[in-house]
Order: C-alpha cells, then structure tokens, then sequence
C-alpha cells in the first residue's frame, strides 16, 4: 500500500529535538494543543492528522497500522527529520508500539497513551466501520461522554469537550472506517519484546475503552518500560488531564535523551 499525504504542522525551534504527537480515532492534531502549548519551547513539535482524518488524503480501506505508521515515517523523511520521539494517544499509540518495533533505531523516546497491543473486540471493529460507512460519525458523538472523558470533564470544560466532539463529526466515514479495520487486525504482543526505545505506558484511571490493564500489558512486555495511571482521566487523558501528562511526557523525554531512568 502506497503512503498517504498527512496534514500536519510545525511548532517550536527548527533545530530542536523533533517530538511527534499521533491522535487516536476520530480526532485530529488539534487533540495536542495543551501539548503543544507546554512542549514546543523545548522541541520541534509535529503533529499530523491520521490517514482518512482532518485534513489528510482519504484513500478507499481497510487500512493496517503498519502502513498508518508508514504514513508517519513518509511525512518525516519529507520534513527532513531522522530522529524523533513519539508520543500517541490510543490508534496513536499503536502506531507508535509498530514504529517502536519497526524503527526503533531513529527514536529517542516513545510514550503510548492510553492503547493497547491488541484492542479488545476485534471482531466488533469491521462491524463499527461498516456502521460509520452507512451512516457516517454521528451516532457515535453521545457515547463519547465517558469514553473519551468522564462526565465530570464535559461539565467542568463544556467548551472544551465540544472542540473534541467537533473532531469526530467532521471526520470521513472511510477514514474513520478504515482505522477501525486497522484496529480490529492489530495484534503486536509477540513482538513488544523487540522494542528496545526508552518507554512510557501512561493510561487514563476511568478509560473503559483501554483500561490501565491493557495498558499495563504494553509496559510489562517493552523491556525496561515504565507505567502511569492518571487519576481521574478517561481515554482521551493528555487533553482531559494535561497538568499530568505533559510534566509525565517532558519527564521522560529528559531522562531518555540523558541516558537516565526517570521515576
């Protein structure tokens, strides 16, 4: 499968450490704007949208992480960027467990949020993308509400939660199909042991789509992994919880790029 052209852009000094940021299903790269905000005075932020979503090329699915992944190593070598670090949220996240095993030798960091080596249901996501592909996002917005953030969120930071809800809206029907095919067919637990990238599993306390001991499988199967739960956060936690993540995500990326452990 060829690569897609991905929207993304740019933030913080040129000559920067490079730090990529992946989104989860059904939203764009604007889930990093806390991120952005608290990170790019010490690194080269790039964030894009994933194949099929914002403002990226819509090609016909199934997709395969693997070439999700492939999209992201095509964007950097057009940008000029070697080495990087990684942090993804969910799908995001998958793309970065398949980077870490695939390509491991141009990372510095890897931080995975809120994902898993293999999703639970995989024989449901084939049934949500031909659901999405006859009726498009839609009647997926009212479930958001405790998926992607505890209710408690979407009442403190109405405003806030409908900026995240207007993402999923407005995404293709093939896209966001097409990433839960990729979804379903994920399975990298036999090879989590090939990533040898300084690794930080963070998940969110209330997520009920990848639940902390999903995420704990990541971490208890990348050699040397470290692991996180962030009280009180759903799936979506770095934009729910970014007083956490972001000093977690910097915190790591230090002690990766000095040789040291962190925590």
């Amino acid at each position: 499968m060829s690569t897609a052209r991905l929207h993304h852009d740019l933030h913080g000094p040129e000559d920067a450490p490079a730090l990529v940021f992946g989104p989860s299903l059904g939203t764009d790269l604007g889930l990093f704007d806390a991120q952005v905000a608290a990170l790019s005075g010490e690194y080269r932020v790039i964030r894009f949208d994933l194949r099929g979503h914002g403002g990226s090329e819509v090609p016909p699915g199934p997709y395969t992480i693997g070439a999700l992944a492939e999209d992201v190593i095509a964007l950097l070598d057009s940008l000029a960027v070697h080495r990087f670090s990684y942090c993804g949220v969910s799908i995001g996240g998958a793309i970065g467990q398949w980077l870490g095993i695939h390509h491991g030798d141009r990372m510095d960091g890897l931080i995975i949020c809120a994902s898993a080596a293999r999703f639970a249901d995989p024989e449901g996501w084939p049934v949500r993308a031909a659901k999405v592909r006859a009726e498009g996002t839609e009647f997926l917005v009212p479930s958001r509400t405790g998926a992607w953030f505890t209710a408690e969120f979407a009442e403190r930071e109405p405003a806030e939660a409908q900026r995240l809800l207007a993402m999923l809206r407005s995404t293709p029907a093939e896209g966001y199909a097409g990433c839960c095919e990729a979804i379903g067919a994920y399975d990298v637990r036999d090879r989590l042991r090939d990533i040898a990238v300084p690794t930080l599993v963070i998940a969110g306390e209330e997520d009920p789509a990848t639940p902390p001991d999903m995420c704990r499988e990541i971490a208890d199967g990348i050699p040397g992994a470290r692991f996180r739960i962030v009280p009180g956060a759903s799936h979506l936690l770095n934009a729910e919880k970014p007083e956490i993540a972001n000093p977690a995500i910097a915190e790591h990326l230090a002690a990766a790029r000095s040789g040291t452990r962190s925590g």
